[in-house]
């Protein structure tokens, strides 16, 4: 599998409660297509069953099949909305479990923090593997210890599976994650601000 350069995150928390609106999240994920983001994950953790399944339908509807669409955490949802894959973290359903929801024909990523944890998905049933943070993130209110371009390194010489980095990449340290071994990088915040613009200037900078 070969996983796009940018892998983009639209983490609903990100949204000022009055714009958690399907409309809105609808429009931000259309931005980001018009960008060239060929990824987009769905991560929500601040919503109900309900909010999450109309959201993902939503995207996938908006979106069409231009986008490959992965949800976060919840192999339910990804089957109920159509998407290609599930991505799950170290306290979600666990590879095993969420590999034999989704079935073998859909995409399923993990997260690790540690090489530890990557080692034990490699050895698992992940198609990819999410390592970090790289760097300084304010997506997440305990982030795990930050692994840094060495950390990135090491986890390249331990799988050879696709590898997405996260974790406070920007447009200025984006060059400098994939040349230390990542596959792929995965941004949220610095998408937020001009998306369409932002998601160009990535993939300008990534060639």
């Amino acid at each position: 599998m070969k996983l796009p350069k940018l892998y983009a995150i639209l983490d609903v928390a990100c949204f000022a409660p009055p714009l958690r609106t399907i409309a809105a999240i609808a429009d931000y994920a259309r931005e980001l297509a018009i960008g060239g983001v060929t990824w987009l994950q769905y991560r929500n953790k601040v919503g109900n069953t309900r909010e999450m399944l109309n959201h993902a339908r939503e995207l996938r509807r908006v979106l069409g099949n231009g986008v490959t669409l992965i949800m976060n955490d919840r192999a339910d949802i990804c089957i109920a909305a159509g998407y290609e894959g599930v991505h799950v973290g170290q306290d979600d359903l666990s590879a095993e479990g969420a590999r034999t929801v989704i079935s073998p024909g859909r995409i399923l990523g993990v997260s690790t923090h540690n090489l530890g944890q990557l080692q034990e998905a490699n050895a698992g049933p992940a198609d990819y593997i999410a390592y970090g943070p790289v760097f300084a993130t304010l997506s997440k209110r305990r982030p795990d210890a930050i692994v840094g371009l060495e950390g990135i390194r090491a986890a390249r010489a331990a799988t050879r599976k696709p590898l997405v980095a996260i974790g406070g990449i920007t447009r200025a340290n984006a060059r400098a994650v994939l040349d230390a071994g990542a596959d792929s990088v995965a941004v949220i915040s610095d998408l937020l601000s001009s998306p369409t613009k932002v998601a160009e200037e990535f993939l300008r900078l990534m060639v």
